[in-house]
């Protein structure tokens, strides 16, 4: 470690290796069998504790600080139903010297391209089984075997793009591979936060250390799949189950990151045998397909019926070639945890080699020889479903520890396996190395599991240098699960010389072309257009309720007319104002997030958070402000934080389509607001106090002032907010905006062609920029209300259907 890291960090140091107790007979990655730090460690050690237990609870903070800011969750899945948990990073990265992660990574590259010919050979010429090599019984057993693709030859040429690995070390300081992800891997995008959060806290040591870089496998990986999508003239894009799947929130990041479009089953359909997006221009060919949801899922029409997420028709689109799936339908039969018992011999046979990196040693019941071994050693056993997926530690509810079994249970297990012994595996119980964690102030040893990933480019497979680290938060190794409450931690590959500075920005002599205006997804500009219309709907709501409070605290008596004929207008819509914070309010707002949820991968860092603090902020205000003078002020902060989330969208955002639609939203919602308000409050049975009240609702008190150098009346106010096309809460403002902004959407029907959304926005410009005053009635607003909630319909009916 360079000396200017000591320069610069002042704490006050402490022993982190004092206290360190590794297990007994246990790999601890950071610490040798005597207790010293391994080489790759010995530095970081040093500087950590050069920091001292303040500074570096402090640097920790930061680090958890990062991602709450960011707004990075997991979703979990216990007795309560799903709730999002902060990501439980795990602050200390995993070392790993680059002379042993370049052993680790030849022998997963041998791995992916064995998986590769395994499965080419499974759904195309079936000699593995021919041969008695693999089971014809367990393959067809196995839900992952599909058989509508059986005989199908992927359009690019390879099975498998996309793979990652669960990797442990044993007792014996070797790495085990535990379990195979060749569905549809998910953590890279996390392994990406984990990075950077891990660097924010620890950016003066990771800046002197020569760890690898992540952004150049990621660059890779997205080149390869634009590569493949301009050969086969389409786009790219990942599909994603929806925002309820407990990562979720990584394939927006992972989308937002690599500029993918992020797509659900319903945005998909099949035309003519290919596949396409249904965006705001019409149908838009999809060549390549990056899925994130399990395959059964994919196709209702040919696989699970049941399926709500998947998209009919894509089985054929595949079938004829006109899509590439990453990875491949049907691929992940790979991850069947009976096939370990197999992959030996399949190298053999395929490959003429052994495994570099070896399977937990596996046994499938469904041999006889396999069979009798493991009730033999049923002690030293793991038992469990023979094509389950997922890893043995993992696995609580289903897998069984042979020598925790009490008599009874033994018994019963063992009936089961001699009656179906196809059904079960056993497999040596796993011991997993050890990795420090920092608790309470000091560094305390827990079970970890690597998980790496690899890529297909056309150079060949490329390793993430790093991935990230499973960790548990106590000694049991099922408490590395995330669902279990596991810590996820960086993974730093560490050389002893500098190494390459990559990034995701091209260089200067690679080619470009800006994405289409059109491409946008119809779903994505109907919850663009929705969050418009929930922020703009819920600022009107707080501008009516402040103005309420305002009297409230001032009157003497609460039911004067005023305050009565504003309750009585907004019950209907639902606010209730006996609730300093209607729950009606709550609703609106939380209605706007769910919508921005839909379309993550299109909101930046900042404007997620502004968003998130604006709802965080009204749900703390509705458990603790009171009625009058409370409320009215809780309103002043909530109108600021919603004016703050508009500017920063209005400011920042690419004028693009999506922002128009945004922007439609908004100016809709305005619209109806204001011209609903406003025949309410200046009508003929109007109470005294209205048309002030209005000023205020509308934000337009001082400018009523300057234009007009009398007191406010029915015309004046009418003119202001109606009328005068320079104020921006006014109606004819809304429909100026309006018509520029549809005029601006994509054609529909061909250039030239007029949307029916286009003509009658125009007709109501006009008509309404022709009127006086005293054409406006209570009746004609509430008419105009109608008519611009109207436009809405038929914007949908051009660009959402």
């Amino acid at each position: 470690m360079a000396k200017g890291i000591h320069q610069e960090i002042i704490g006050r140091p402490h022993n982190l290796l004092e206290h360190y107790q590794p297990i007994d007979g246990v790999v601890d990655e950071m610490v040798d069998a005597s207790g010293n730090p391994r080489p790759v460690w010995k530095d970081f050690i040093e500087a950590l504790e050069g920091l001292g237990p303040e500074k570096l609870a402090q640097r920790f903070a930061r680090a958890d600080q990062y991602l709450r800011d960011a707004g990075v969750y997991y979703r979990l899945y216990d007795q309560a139903g799903a709730n999002e948990r902060e990501w439980p990073l795990a602050h200390v990265p995993v070392l790993i010297e680059e002379q042993e992660w370049a052993a680790i990574s030849a022998g997963l590259v041998q791995r992916a391209e064995l998986f590769e010919e395994t499965i080419a050979d499974i759904y195309g010429a079936n000699d593995l089984v021919e041969k008695g090599i693999l089971p014809a019984g367990l393959i067809a057993a196995s839900p992952e075997y599909l058989r509508p693709v059986v005989g199908t030859r992927p359009a690019s040429g390879h099975f498998l793009h996309f793979c990652a690995f669960e990797l442990g070390r044993g007792p014996d300081g070797r790495w085990w591979v535990l379990g195979d992800r060749t569905q549809a891997p998910s953590g890279a995008g996390f392994a990406l936060e984990n990075r950077v959060a891990t660097t924010r806290a620890l950016s003066d040591i990771y800046g002197e250390m020569h760890v690898h870089r992540l952004a150049g496998f990621f660059r890779r990986f997205r080149d390869a799949l634009n590569g493949m999508a301009k050969a086969s003239g389409g786009r790219v894009a990942i599909l994603t189950p929806g925002p309820l799947n407990e990562t979720h929130y990584e394939h927006a990041y992972i989308a937002r990151y690599l500029g993918i479009m992020l797509l659900e089953g319903e945005d998909l359909t099949v035309s003519g045998g290919r596949l396409m997006v249904r965006t705001v221009s019409g149908l838009a060919p999809v060549s390549v397909l990056w899925r994130r949801l399990d395959a059964a899922f994919a196709d209702p029409l040919e696989l699970r019926p049941d399926s709500q997420i998947g998209t009919p028709g894509l089985v054929e689109a595949i079938r004829r070639g006109a899509v590439s799936a990453v990875n491949a339908l049907g691929s992940g039969l790979m991850e069947t945890r009976a096939l370990f018992a197999f992959l030996p011999k399949i190298s053999r046979e395929l490959r003429n080699e052994e495994l570099l990196l070896p399977s937990v040693a596996t046994w499938w019941c469904g041999r006889d020889a396999d069979r009798d071994h493991v009730l033999a050693n049923l002690d030293r056993m793991v038992i469990g479903p023979a094509l389950s997926p997922r890893l043995a530690f993992e696995d609580d509810d289903c897998t069984r520890l042979g020598s925790a079994l009490v008599a009874g249970e033994r018994a019963e297990l063992i009936a089961r396996i001699e009656r179906d012994g196809g059904a079960f595996v056993g497999q040596e119980a796993v011991t997993l190395s050890t990795t420090p964690v920092y608790v309470g102030g000091r560094l305390e040893p827990r079970p970890a599991a690597l998980r790496v990933y690899l890529a297909r480019t056309p150079e060949g497979w490329t390793v993430m240098p790093g991935g990230f680290a499973r960790v548990g938060f106590s000694l049991d190794p099922t408490a590395i699960a995330m669902q279990r409450g596991g810590q996820a931690a960086d993974v730093w590959v560490v050389s002893d010389r500098p190494v390459e500075r990559e990034t995701l920005l091209p260089q200067e002599h690679d080619s470009f072309n800006r994405t289409s205006p059109g491409s946008l997804p119809s779903r994505a500009a109907e919850n663009l257009t929705w969050l418009g219309r929930y922020i703009e709907r819920s600022e009107d709501t707080v501008r009516i309720l402040r103005a309420y409070h305002v009297r409230l605290a001032e009157a003497s008596d609460p039911d004067m007319p005023l305050l009565a004929d504003i309750r009585d207008y907004l019950e209907p819509f639902g606010i209730d104002v006996a609730a300093a914070i209607p729950p009606g309010l709550i609703a609106t707002l939380d209605s706007a997030v769910y919508s921005a949820g839909q379309i993550r991968d299109r909101f930046s860092p900042d404007g997620w958070l502004a968003l998130n603090d604006l709802s965080k902020t009204i749900h703390q205000f509705a458990t603790t402000v009171a009625p009058g003078d409370d409320a009215t002020r809780a309103m002043t902060v909530i109108l600021r934080k919603l004016a703050g989330f508009s500017g920063l969208l209005h400011e920042n955002m690419y004028r693009f389509t999506g922002w128009r639609f945004l922007e439609i939203g908004r100016r809709l919602e305005r619209g109806i607001q204001i011209a609903r308000t406003l025949a309410r409050l200046t009508g003929a049975a109007a109470p005294e106090g209205a048309l002030d009240m209005m000023l205020e609702i509308g934000d337009s008190v001082m400018t009523h002032r300057r234009q007009y150098p009398v007191q406010a009346g029915r015309r004046t106010v009418i003119d202001l907010l109606v009328l005068d096309p320079l104020n921006p809460r006014s109606i004819l403002f809304q429909l100026e905006r309006l018509k520029a902004e549809i005029a601006l959407l994509p054609s529909i029907g061909g250039e030239g062609h007029m949307s029916q959304a286009a003509k009658e926005i125009l007709q109501l410009n006009t008509a309404i920029a022709i009127k006086e005053p005293a054409d406006m009635t209570a009746q004609a607003l509430d008419d105009l209300a109608s008519e611009i909630g109207g436009l809405y319909n038929s914007l949908a009916k051009a660009y959402f259907g």
